[in-house]
């Protein structure tokens, strides 16, 4: 069982960095600077998509720490 949360968790971590690399950088800092010039920008499409599945998957990834930890 332990070995299973293992890979398990390895697998997450990875999938966690892809999702991480693949959003849109530097959006918010740069509006902080002046560029952009606009207070409120909203996440729509695919953004939102990779945002919750980014929240899903870290949750998931503490999940199984956690998991690991009991068993």
């Amino acid at each position: 069982m332990n070995i299973y949360l293992f890979y398990g968790q390895i697998v997450i971590s990875i999938i966690l960095i892809i999702l991480i690399a693949v959003q849109q950088r530097g959006a918010a800092l740069g509006s902080a600077f002046g560029g952009g010039g606009e207070f409120y920008s909203s996440r729509r499409g695919i953004q939102q998509k990779l945002y919750y599945a980014t929240i899903v998957a870290s949750v998931l990834f503490i999940a199984c720490g956690i998991a690991s930890l009991v068993f």
